[in-house]
């Protein structure tokens, strides 16, 4: 045990200062880019899951729930709204890059969310697309209006001791356990995989779309599978949906959206690889 827990450590130690750096360049990217990014979004029309799917995949910490605030004053279309949540990836950016991940492996994630982003939004403009507008004040629900300095280390402080949690379970878990054991306990190179990982994604909380990188990271998930989950992983927004937006149906059928979105195509890249 004392071995797991100094290896665990040691790990989040020698992350630390990536992850720091990555956060630092995410940050001066919010600051400076988000009031571009909200004006692009409001002004896009029916052509908002283009702008939506593209800035969602931007690391800014509050896009998407942004968005949410904007889809509840009809500002936005529910075609848009998707398509952030579908683009947005949370904390898995800054995780790979700290990983030191191979940047084909990164922009290869990021393509696939934002083309099944921007050809669902689309879609679901067609058939569900409202045009009525509301009166409701909007609440901007990210914390990144600090410094970038403070916002930084808030962020990584956050993100490294989530890491350290997650790395310390999975770590004692492979070693009492085996990597084979806990990969069947996530179906892993099974086509139903998609679907535990989309569930996971769902988990209002950043801490989602870390549980699902590390598990790809440790090779419990594959990369359809990871890709599943990252699509489901909007942080905090499906939280701030059902809070600010009073239709509880429609809220349940965007979850649904999403999740159903995110299992099957998870399946379908699971489909395409075996026969490539």
């Amino acid at each position: 045990m004392k071995e797991i827990i100094l290896d665990t450590l040691i790990d989040a130690l020698k992350l630390l200062p990536f992850l720091f750096i990555t956060f630092l360049i995410m940050e001066y990217i919010e600051h400076k880019f988000s009031k571009k990014s909200k004006n692009k979004i409001i002004k896009a029309g029916k052509f908002g899951p283009i702008f939506g799917s593209l800035l969602g995949a931007v690391p800014q910490c509050g896009f998407s729930v942004m968005a949410t605030n904007l889809y509840a004053t009809r500002i936005i279309s529910i075609g848009t709204l998707i398509s952030i949540y579908l683009s947005t990836s949370d904390e898995m950016l800054p995780i790979l890059i700290s990983e030191h991940q191979s940047v084909s492996i990164v922009l290869k994630i990021i393509i696939i969310k934002i083309i099944i982003g921007l050809i669902c939004g689309f879609i679901i403009d067609m058939i569900m697309r409202k045009k009525e507008t509301k009166d409701f004040c909007l609440e901007e629900h990210c914390d990144c209006e600090h410094g970038i300095l403070k916002s930084s280390i808030k962020h990584t402080l956050n993100i490294i001791l989530f890491i350290i949690a997650i790395s310390f379970v999975l770590n004692t878990c492979f070693e009492y356990l085996g990597e084979d054991k806990i990969g069947s306990l996530f179906l892993k190179n099974n086509i139903f995989s998609p679907f535990i990982s989309s569930l996971i994604g769902l988990i209002p909380n950043c801490g989602a779309s870390v549980v699902i990188t590390e598990l790809y990271l440790n090779g419990v998930l594959t990369l359809s599978s990871c890709i599943s989950g990252l699509l489901t992983g909007s942080g905090v927004a499906l939280l701030v949906l059902f809070k600010v937006n009073k239709n509880f149906k429609e809220n349940l059928k965007i979850l649904l959206i999403i999740y159903f979105t995110g299992a099957l195509s998870g399946v379908l890249i699971n489909i395409v690889q075996m026969l490539l």
